[in-house]
């Protein structure tokens, strides 16, 4: 106790049987909302069947009783039970047959959507049945049939391959067709002749390129006679020299 008053919150007995008993330091103010909370929501999606009465008199008629049919329809779409109910007063309960034959005529219009749970009978002044509505099962898409079209022929292996050699097979007349076309030289085209004969034949030199060869040539010529000269000039001493002796 003390304790709780410390932390200024409330002692709770959990277990009383318990030894010793149990007890929690707690807000007792907000696990009692919390408890309330936790309750509301159990109740909120543990939502069971509900039985739902409808009633109807010996005399109510075919009009009243197709507004009464429409409201059972709509409590058995929901899911819950319907009661249907001839009520009698005064006299009328010595004719049941009349009361019988209204709820015959409701239980008629409901057949397609619910199944008669407890069958028609007397209790006290009233005449009643229960119905249940009928679970429908899913519907599952059927499949498309598998075309039974033509199976395409598998191609025998060509022989000469590996897999040609390991089954035995025989290459077929297109695939023969195609080595042996593979095999011959395809004749040059036009236009690849035209080109190989214009690549044998020289081509006239340019007028550029005709202008350069000849001042090479020039060049070479002027080079050929430094060379004369020189090999005079080496000789006219040698020549004096040889006249000299001979003197």
């Amino acid at each position: 106790m003390s304790r709780a008053r410390e932390a200024s919150l409330d002692l709770v007995e959990v277990d009383s049987n318990g030894q010793p008993p149990v007890c929690r330091i707690l807000d007792y103010g907000k696990f009692k909302y919390e408890q309330a909370k936790r309750e509301r929501d159990a109740r909120k999606h543990q939502r069971g069947s509900m039985i739902h009465e409808v009633r109807l008199r010996p005399r109510t008629g075919q009009h009243d009783i197709d507004l009464k049919v429409r409201i059972a329809k709509r409590l058995l779409d929901g899911g819950d039970k319907v009661k249907l109910s001839v009520m009698f007063r005064g006299r009328e309960i010595s004719h049941p047959e009349v009361g019988q034959e209204v709820l015959d005529k409701a239980l008629s219009g409901l057949t397609e959507v619910a199944n008669i749970e407890k069958t028609p009978g007397m209790e006290g002044r009233f005449l009643t049945a229960i119905l249940t509505p009928i679970v429908k099962k899913p519907v599952v898409a059927a499949k498309p049939p598998k075309s039974a079209g033509p199976k395409a022929p598998k191609a025998p292996a060509i022989e000469g391959t590996a897999e040609g050699a390991a089954d035995g097979g025989e290459a077929e007349p297109e695939a023969a067709a195609e080595d042996v076309a593979t095999e011959d030289v395809a004749p040059p085209a036009p236009e690849a002749a035209t080109e190989d004969a214009a690549s044998d034949d020289e081509a006239p030199p340019a007028p550029e390129a005709a202008v350069e060869v000849a001042a090479s040539e020039v060049k070479t010529t002027a080079k050929a006679a430094k060379v004369d000269e020189s090999a005079a000039e080496t000789a006219a001493p040698a020549a004096a020299v040889a006249k000299k002796n001979e003197g």
